[in-house]
């Protein structure tokens, strides 16, 4: 599945343009931008399984560095800051690693 198939393509490219720079990423702001805080849980758990790259049931933050280019494959690279920030803002269970409670919980924040 592939995130266009959730989400509005044109959305998608918007949110990675206005977060090109490096530092500049704010989950709360991208996934407004992207649609994905006003879709239901279980598009937002579709959405989780996209980004989950090696199906393990978590994000991790391997994982987490290349988001942006789980919605567009020309999305960047979190840098190292961006991504511990991200994993920091979700990780509520200091295991590590974003589960799908988290996630849905850090969209719908």
């Amino acid at each position: 599945m592939a995130m266009n198939s959730i989400l509005n393509a044109d959305d998608i490219r918007k949110a990675l343009d206005a977060f090109k720079a490096a530092d500049s990423f704010d989950h709360k702001k991208f996934f407004e931008m992207v649609g994905l805080k006003t879709k239901s849980a279980d598009d937002v758990k579709k959405a989780f399984l996209v980004l989950d790259a090696d199906n393990s049931g978590f994000i991790e933050e391997e994982e987490l560095k290349f988001v942006l280019k789980r919605f567009a494959a020309d999305g960047r690279d979190l840098t190292d800051k961006e991504t511990k920030l991200f994993l920091q803002a979700a990780d509520k269970d200091g295991d590590g690693k974003i589960g799908v409670d988290e996630f849905t919980t850090l969209v719908h924040e």
